[in-house]
């Protein structure tokens, strides 16, 4: 098994033994290599082909089968080629290994994701699709391999002339929400574990995980343009015990995004060695009113994202934001490099203040842009450190309701109103970190 302590709790998200005391030790550099990869599953129940005649209909009711009759703790191996399926539920224990140059292709057909008979269309709660592939009340399993799921989302639905993506950018101008299915939904899972696989072109958000416990994340990529609305890459919500690293993500909106519901906290998340591109950036919020705490990201580069490092809530959704540590980061090309703001939207209503407590970043480089710290009042004050913090000096705080601790590498340029006498900041050496994308030789969907 794959274990990573974290404090008191423990992540049971893989295969193999890893030796790392806690997430303090983990954002160390010296802890990084007791990160263990994954290793792909022993036994295979099956294997598929893709089929010859495409007449014939999609693979979903051959997929679904297969998956229904692999014994727990086996994959079900997908060979190199195209397969093309609807719904997908993943069977408890169960792995799905998506072989190199195999890809998975989501059908285009509203009719066969819908919930309520609006699955394709705009209302005013859009909820009314299922996922492409969910994983619901199991334990164990995953998806591996070095093949591709492609939700289609810039292809026209079957049955319309719109695609989802254009579905959703109506929705945007009408203010509806859109009705469209999520690439992948675990709820209520435990045990997981995604690798080398990359996902691109959902419909809208890539991963979502609600009340999950114990998942990796390793080596993932997520693929899909800048213009595509709502397509978030990986958001944990309500949910503990996540690592997400070595992974490659560029999307239509947040890279990941770490929530927190009703359904209760998020914490013991730990992100290390990733490269986001294009998005909006590494978030957390904006739902937070269950609270997000003890939370890890190390060795991050963010290429191109509107936002940086960003946490976002409102009085409509807001909660307890704390313990969250941010080391070793490179930024270049953002609007708002650091973007850390509890009236994410200015005419919400409630009561649910948003409140960011023991907050630090230490080295962190970046180029120009806003940099805001805004806390809700006095009362409700953001609380950061900062140490080793270096931007241009074309670089501009916004900062309210802020309290502000500089360590001895100090920061640049200088907050107003804090003392001028400062060490000089040594920035993050980004030169090396920048990596371009790693596009697959996946074949295009037929």
């Amino acid at each position: 098994m794959f274990i990573l302590r974290c404090h008191l709790n423990v992540i049971i998200a893989g295969m193999l033994a890893v030796p790392v005391s806690g997430f303090s030790a983990a954002i160390l550099p010296e802890a990084s290599p007791d990160l263990s990869e994954p290793v792909l599953p022993a036994h295979i129940c099956a294997k598929l082909a893709p089929r010859q005649d495409y007449s014939a209909g999609d693979d979903s009711q051959r997929l679904q089968s297969a998956i229904n009759h692999c014994p727990r703790g086996e994959a079900l191996q997908l060979l190199a080629g195209h397969f093309s399926s609807g719904p997908l539920t993943m069977k408890s224990g169960v792995t799905l290994w998506i072989s190199h140059g195999a890809i998975l292709a989501a059908n285009t057909d509203p009719r066969v994701y819908d919930k309520n008979g609006r699955c394709g269309t705009l209302d005013d709660k859009g909820n009314g699709c299922r996922p492409f592939i969910v994983f619901k009340n199991t334990e164990g399993g995953g998806i591996v391999g070095e093949g591709t799921i492609d939700g289609q989302g810039g292809e026209r639905m079957q049955g319309e002339n719109e695609s989802w993506w254009q579905l959703a950018r109506r929705a945007q101008r009408e203010g509806a929400a859109q009705n469209v299915p999520r690439l992948i939904e675990i709820d209520d899972g435990s045990n997981m574990t995604f690798h080398g696989i990359t996902l691109r072109n959902s419909p809208g958000f890539h991963v979502t995980l609600k009340n999950v416990r114990n998942a990796t994340f390793w080596g993932v990529r997520i693929d899909t343009p800048a213009n595509a609305r709502n397509t978030d890459g990986i958001d944990p919500i309500s949910s503990q015990n996540i690592l997400i690293a070595h992974s490659f993500i560029r999307t239509g909106d947040d890279n990941v995004a770490i929530k927190a519901g009703v359904a209760g906290p998020t914490r013991h998340v730990l992100l290390v060695d990733n490269h986001f591109y294009w998005g909006h950036g590494m978030s957390i919020g904006s739902e937070t009113v269950g609270g997000v705490s003890d939370i890890r990201v190390r060795d991050l580069t963010l290429d191109g994202t509107t936002s940086g490092l960003r946490i976002k809530s409102d009085i409509s959704r807001g909660g307890i934001v704390s313990d969250i540590r941010y080391e070793n980061v490179c930024m270049r090309g953002n609007r708002r490099p650091l973007d850390f703001d509890t009236r994410y939207d200015a005419h919400a209503i409630g009561n649910n203040i948003p409140v960011y407590r023991d907050i630090s970043l230490t080295h962190i480089s970046g180029e120009t842009g806003q940099l805001v710290l805004r806390g809700y009042d006095a009362a409700h004050s953001l609380h950061f450190a900062l140490n080793g913090v270096h931007f241009s000096h074309a670089a501009r705080w916004l900062i309210e309701a802020a309290q502000i601790r500089i360590g001895p590498d100090g920061v640049s340029p200088v907050p107003a109103g804090e003392a001028s006498l400062q060490p000089s900041v040594v920035p993050v050496d980004c030169a090396t970190h920048w990596i371009p994308f790693p596009v697959t030789d996946a074949p295009s969907v037929k």
